[in-house]
């Protein structure tokens, strides 16, 4: 913070407006370094704003239902930068939310959960609370942090710099030196379909559309839901999850686990009937049993950053453009690595750990000398077990049809019982969980890839969002196996109905409602009363319904990342908020870089990929650590200068990044 002016009065002003977790990273790596650093010269004054609730955020707010859960064990996820070192709690050495929940058993009598165990979003709001009270106790004494509980609706620039926020309860503006958004999710502008769906509700009692949002601010309640009704649900992704245990166990009714593991559902009879549907016609399956420590990380082969980098030297001198393209640069190596642990699980679950590590030896060297396996797998006996498919996992009915609904159903929850045993071997040992946990575990190497225009615009917008994430997403981010279990059980209660693949959904002006139809199985057509997007908001600037948002693209302050490939005649609007790379400073709407506005999360994305992420992990320097540290540091060097050249800021420093950036 030596780098402030020192010569005012007035202290230096940071207002971060979003506190949940990123927004609370930030402000966490801030105190961090103000405790370590030498005392600055001038008063620090930090603003956390929040429009629902300060240090928990909307997403994570502390008033909402528990039954709303993680899909992370609490093991994994803390959100301070250090862990505990015997002293107190406080900013750079802190409990982890499992370590959290174990005192609170012991010192407040609360639900004890294990480190492998889930908790709800519920419990995590509060324990988000907890970390925001021990920044603020632990601030030297030359800063000082102000809670704010207001929805900003402008930041107008100030002439000498810095920004005046108007707010929505208090006329009185507040004026900061540095800005940085955290907003988290947003709410969008519906789209065509969105629309259509709500105007064909708009006049008519008892039909109600409900757009995609958290199923916490969603009206699931009687009145507008009533017991019996015929509910259509879009998309079972893990939104769909918390739909549905929102209007079972939400309602009042149980679940019980039987002596061989699966659960029966005991109805209240205040349930309405839930008729889901999706393009796979799969609900998202369970994620594997946790076996793995919070520190671990797969370790990369074949899909590294030195592979990325020799890459794009490749494309450069094929093309002159440095831009991948994913299907033939990045997919082939993410499969090895999938492969490579897939196999080797295999094989140590058979033979034990020594022998899986021969294999594993083996089996590298002959992927990475560009060797065919097939000869290895047969000496070692796996000839004979399924590849690794991930189309086949993602799409299990592919083009098939089935003559009616319980052709469908039967078939269905074959698969997810299969998949449940799998997951029940853990994502350690148990092959397939195992081998899908790899594309967690290798998120960083894919964002080197395509980040900042990584990509070629058309293989980014089809190869990438089109064909890839679905499928990444579908098999990668899955619920806790109870989740699954109770799904299974509410299909075999006929609470709950699956319609089938390529599920369309209309609206029936004839029947009052919304027809819910799977084209590949017979007699599988539903009219529903109300029908819930449960898809998650895709973010998108221009769609943004924030007065912030829609203020910063007015006044020019902002844009979005676009591509403009020269060399390939290609172009990607991508929806993104233009900003560099570390610190993350935004792209204003004439290519300039503004030095006190930053942007970091989920309103980036698309610019970087997966900003999504909640949390860091016990003992790890993650990306989710390091992009808040570069904030907090820049806001204490008091930030570089003004304006620079849009172009050169973002393409940046990193090696292999491509030399043409995005503009505005």
């Amino acid at each position: 913070m030596t780098g402030l002016p020192h010569d005012d009065p007035q202290p230096f002003t940071v207002a971060v407006i979003g506190t949940g977790p990123r927004g609370l990273s930030v402000l966490e790596r801030l105190a961090v370094r103000l405790r370590e650093e030498p005392a600055p010269r001038r008063r620090l004054r930090v603003y956390a704003i929040d429009a629902v609730e300060v240090g928990a955020g909307r997403v994570w707010r502390t008033d909402q239902q528990d039954w709303f859960t993680m899909n992370t064990v609490v093991g994994q996820v803390t959100m301070y930068s250090g862990e505990p070192d015997g002293g107190p709690a406080r900013p750079g050495a802190g409990p982890s939310l499992g370590q959290w929940i174990a005192d609170r058993a012991r010192t407040h009598g609360e639900e004890p959960l294990g480190p492998n165990d889930y908790a709800s979003r519920l419990r995590y709001g509060q324990y988000l609370r907890s970390v925001y009270r021990t920044i603020a106790e632990h601030l030297p004494e030359e800063a000082e942090l102000v809670p704010v509980h207001d929805r900003i609706l402008r930041a107008r620039p100030r002439p000498g710099g810095g920004y005046e926020l108007v707010r929505e309860n208090d006329p009185a503006p507040l004026g900061v030196d540095r800005l940085v958004l955290a907003t988290g999710h947003p709410r969008n502008e519906p789209d065509d379909f969105e629309r259509e769906m709500l105007d064909f509700a708009a006049g008519r009692p008892g039909v109600h559309y409900l757009c995609g949002d958290s199923a916490a601010d969603l009206a699931l309640d009687s009145a507008t839901i009533p017991p019996g009704t015929t509910v259509g649900v879009l998309g079972m992704g893990l939104s769909f999850y918390d739909v549905m245990v929102a209007l079972t166990l939400g309602r009042g009714g149980t679940f019980t686990t039987l002596p061989d593991g699966s659960m029966r559902y005991e109805p209240s009879g205040r349930e309405p009937h839930i008729v889901a549907g999706s393009r796979s016609g799969l609900p998202i399956p369970a994620r594997g049993k946790n076996q793995k420590e919070p520190h671990h990380s797969h370790r990369a082969l074949f899909l590294t950053p030195h592979a990325v980098e020799q890459a794009r030297k490749r494309r450069l001198a094929e093309t002159g453009s440095p831009r991948l393209d994913f299907d033939e640069d990045v997919l082939p190596l993410l499969l090895r690595e999938l492969d490579h642990v897939y196999w080797t699980a295999h094989v140590t679950a058979r033979d034990g750990q020594e022998a899986g590590e021969r294999f594993a030896e083996r089996h590298a060297s002959v992927l990475l000398t560009g060797g065919n396996p097939a000869e290895l797998l047969r000496e070692a006996g796996l000839d004979g077990l399924p590849a690794l498919d991930l189309q086949k996992l993602a799409r299990p009915f592919g083009d098939r049809r089935f003559p009616d609904p319980q052709a469908f159903r039967a078939e269905l929850l074959d698969v997810m019982r299969w998949d449940l045993s799998e997951a029940d071997l853990g994502n350690g040992e148990g092959p397939l969980k195992a081998a899908l946990d790899v594309l967690r575990d290798i998120r960083n190497v894919v964002r080197e890839a395509v980040d900042y225009g990584g990509l070629r615009p058309s293989s980014h917008q089809e190869a990438f969002l089109r064909r890839f994430l679905p499928v990444n997403a579908l098999l990668s981010a899955g619920p806790p196996r109870y989740r699954v279990r109770q799904l299974v059980a509410l299909i075999e209660a006929g609470v709950v109905e699956v319609a089938g693949p390529a599920t369309s959904y209309t609206a029936d002006e004839e029947a009052g409602g919304f027809r819910v139809v799977s084209p590949r199985v017979a007699g599988s057509a539903r009219t529903a009363r109300v029908l819930i997007d449960a898809r998650i908001p895709t973010p998108h600037l221009h769609r943004d319904t924030s007065p912030l948002v829609r203020g910063l693209l007015e006044d020019g302050l902002v844009s979005e990342y676009v591509v403009d490939d020269s060399v390939h005649g290609e172009r990607f609007e991508s929806g993104g908020l233009a900003v560099t790379r570390a610190p993350f400073h935004v792209v204003d709407a004439g290519g300039r870089v503004r030095a006190d506005l930053y942007a970091l999360g989920i309103p980036t994305e698309h610019t970087r990929w997966f900003t999504q992420v909640g949390s860091s992990r016990p003992g790890m320097r993650t990306l989710f650590y390091r992009d808040a540290d570069a904030i907090a540091a820049d806001l204490l060097a008091g930030g570089p200068e003004e304006s620079r050249s849009a172009g050169r800021a973002l393409v940046g420093a990193a090696s292999g990044t491509p030399a043409e950036g995005g503009r505005a």
